[in-house]
Parts: C-alpha cells; sequence; structure tokens
C-alpha cells in the first residue's frame, strides 16, 4: 500500500491544470499589476509622459519641414506616424522588461514560479500587461497628435491593426530575449532591457526608406520585421498604397523571432533552476 493510501496520510494535491485553470493564472498575475499601477499615480504619468514629449518634437519638426520644397518632408504626418509606431514596439517592449524587472527587484520571481504559474502563463501575462500600458500611454498621444498637428493615426485604416500586431509581435520577441539575459546574468544586465530596441532604431528604417543605407546593410535592415512595417507606413502615406508584402514578410520574421525568443526564455530559466540561481539573482 503505497503512502498516500496509508491511514492517516495527506492528500497529495496536485495543481489545477487545463485551459481555465491557467487563464485564472495569468488573470491573476495581471490584476497584480493593475493594482500596482492604480496605487501609484507617478507611474501613470510617466507612461503618458515620454511619448507625448517625443510627439511634440517630432511633431513641431514636421511642421517646420513642411515649408520646404522637399516632396517627401511635406507629406503630412510621415514624421509624426513613424513616431507614433516607433512608440508602439518601444512601449510594448518596456512594459514587458520593466514588468520582468520589477519582479526581481522585489524578489518575487522566486515566489512566482515555486507556484502553480507555469512559465508560458508568465510570459502571456507579462504580453498582455505590455498592450494595456501601450494602450495607456498611446491612445491620450494619438488624441494629442490629432487636436496639435492634426495627424489622425486611424487614416492608416486596417492596416494599422496590422501594424500595430506585427510591432506588438516584435517587442514580445525582444523582451523575452532581454528577461532571459537578465535571468542569465542577474540585474547587472538590466541595461539591456532599455537598450535593445534602440540598437535596431537604425536599422529598422524608423524615419528614412531602406533605400538610404549602404548595400551591405540592408539585408540586414530587411530581416527586421519592422523595417517592413515601416516601409508599409510610408507607401500608404506618401503613395497612398497597401504593400501587403511587407506585412507578409514581417509576419513571417516576427513568427521566427518569437520561437526563438520563448525558447531562449525557457532556456535561461531552465538554467537559473538547475544552477540554483533562481532565488539569489542580483547585480
Amino acid at each position: 500500500m503505497s503512502g498516500a493510501d496509508s491511514p492517516g496520510a495527506l492528500p497529495v494535491l496536485l495543481p489545477p491544470f487545463g485551459l481555465g485553470a491557467s487563464l485564472r493564472r495569468i488573470g491573476a498575475l495581471v490584476r497584480r499589476y493593475m493594482y500596482l499601477l492604480r496605487s501609484s499615480g507617478i507611474r501613470l504619468i510617466e507612461l503618458i509622459y515620454w511619448p507625448f514629449l517625443q510627439m511634440l518634437t517630432w511633431g513641431f519638426l514636421q511642421k517646420y519641414l513642411a515649408g520646404t520644397t522637399s516632396p517627401l518632408v511635406q507629406a503630412a504626418g510621415v514624421l509624426i506616424g513613424a513616431v507614433l509606431l516607433w512608440d508602439i514596439l518601444f512601449r510594448s517592449k518596456i512594459g514587458f522588461s520593466t514588468t520582468f524587472i520589477e519582479e526581481m527587484w522585489s524578489r518575487n520571481l522566486g515566489n512566482l514560479l515555486t507556484s502553480p504559474l507555469r512559465p508560458f502563463e508568465l510570459v502571456a501575462a507579462l504580453s498582455a500587461w505590455s498592450v494595456i500600458r501601450l494602450a495607456v500611454s498611446m491612445i491620450p498621444v494619438a488624441c494629442a497628435a490629432y487636436f496639435i498637428f492634426g495627424f489622425n493615426l486611424l487614416d492608416l485604416g486596417i492596416a494599422l491593426v496590422a501594424f500595430f500586431v506585427l510591432l506588438v509581435l516584435t517587442s514580445w520577441s525582444l523582451g523575452l530575449l532581454s528577461a532571459g539575459v537578465i535571468l542569465r546574468y542577474g540585474l547587472g544586465a538590466e541595461e539591456l532591457a532599455w537598450s535593445l530596441a534602440f540598437i535596431l532604431l537604425p536599422l529598422s528604417c524608423v524615419y528614412y526608406p531602406v533605400s538610404v543605407l549602404p548595400d551591405w546593410l540592408k539585408p540586414i535592415a530587411l530581416a527586421l520585421p519592422p523595417t517592413h512595417v515601416f516601409e508599409g507606413m510610408r507607401s500608404i502615406l506618401l503613395h497612398g498604397v497597401f504593400n501587403v508584402n511587407e506585412l507578409w514578410w514581417a509576419l513571417g520574421l516576427n513568427a521566427i523571432y518569437l520561437t526563438v525568443g520563448y525558447l531562449a526564455f525557457r532556456w535561461f530559466l531552465q538554467s537559473a533552476r538547475v544552477n540554483g540561481t533562481l532565488l539569489q539573482l542580483g547585480e
């Protein structure tokens, strides 16, 4: 007779599995992050402050350049559109990474990962929360761009939904990679959470077309999903043409990078568990 069947033995309680149980755990973690945001007005202001400042800076530059003779800069909203779309990627990436780092700052990551919460549920909660943070920061800024500069992001039409999804997917792959590196090397590598997206900025052709890059850099730029998003945006705003091929390229590349990012995160997490460093992560 096994120990579990012997008289007086305590029953072995297994964590609930299934889609419903996973959704409850993900929802509980998202609610936790929501309570943290609600409890700090400074956090809420910070979410809006930086994208608003960016929009004002580039918006006034766009207004100044509109008086020149260049047809490129005269196209309404090219710079403002690029800024707003870039902020979608950057803010979603920061939302994912900073939430993960805050779990490490509070030394709560070990508690979460010794609970029934599974790694993919943690990733799903971080991803969902990054989109919520993104909405909180970008909706007021997009409205301000319309009232101050007359630029309506909705003019991109159905392409805006595709651009939004593709840039968010890219941000998640970057967030997974930076979270994995921080798990491996500790909080000393947290600078990667802020700088990784900026490494892509000059190669993603946010403010200029791929054609201005030297020939040896063009294949690298075209291997990045955001490049195709910003090329697609310029095609709509400058020529009124929705280039579906650019979106398919971005979607395929995102699928590759998301898979690699998640596998890297799982590998770094498993390595931290095996080495016993999960509860000792620090500088």
